[in-house]
């Protein structure tokens, strides 16, 4: 059976699978012509170089992330778009490092930015307080994934587990022993719920902030 011809989508594409498998790191012109069955001299008629590759692999990523609809409301709209990053970035941990750190964004990338941007200045924020809570939204879900895809669980170790295994440990510290004792051990806790409760507080401080400078929410 013939292959398809390839194209740039189709190298992007085998370049997110590569770096699915064996990170960032793993992704090189040879390591993607060897995902796609080709040399890799021949992706270079379909991407210019390893930048351009690492440039397509950010807008990969932005492309997965919902959009915000312009005309759409503001707090609705940032809630949807957090959301969905969390849940691509986490299922591509890769991209934490990638998405913000392009010289040379992509269409994808732009066209994300300016509907954040967008929707947020339809709503009535101003330019700043639009800069403002395009970067602590973005801050509390880049750093919330990079914890969560981090945590020192083992596969199938719930936080209880996890918890007696540490031992003595806490007998010291009396309020992180508090903390653990009354939010953590019997409560089947998972540090992923804690997501929704983080990003509701940055968005009520941002409607208050917004009402403040406007008059409105």
């Amino acid at each position: 059976m013939s292959r398809p011809p390839l194209s740039p989508e189709r190298v992007v594409d085998a370049a997110s699978r590569v770096a699915d498998a064996a990170g960032l790191a793993g992704v090189s012109m040879r390591s993607v012509g060897r995902e796609l069955g080709v040399e890799a001299m021949s992706l270079y008629h379909h991407v210019a170089s390893k930048d351009a590759l690492l440039d397509g692999l950010a807008d990969w990523v932005f492309a997965r992330v919902a959009t915000p609809v312009k005309d759409g409301p503001w707090r609705a709209e940032m809630e949807a778009r957090a959301r969905s990053a969390r849940s691509v970035l986490a299922a591509h941990p890769w991209g934490l490092g990638l998405i913000e750190s392009r010289r040379s964004p992509g269409p994808a990338t732009l066209g994300h930015h300016d509907a954040v941007i967008g929707c947020l200045r339809a709503s009535g924020f101003s330019v700043a307080l639009a800069a403002h809570a395009f970067s602590v939204l973005d801050a509390y879900v880049f750093g919330f994934v990079l914890t969560e895809v981090n945590l020192p669980f083992q596969p199938g170790e719930s936080a209880d587990d996890f918890v007696d295994g540490l031992g003595d440990a806490l007998a010291d510290h009396p309020h992180l022993a508090e903390m653990v004792a009354t939010q953590v051990v019997g409560r089947d806790y998972a540090y992923g719920n804690e997501f929704d409760y983080g990003l509701a507080l940055i968005l009520d401080g941002l409607e208050a902030r917004f009402g403040e400078l406007t008059g409105r929410s």
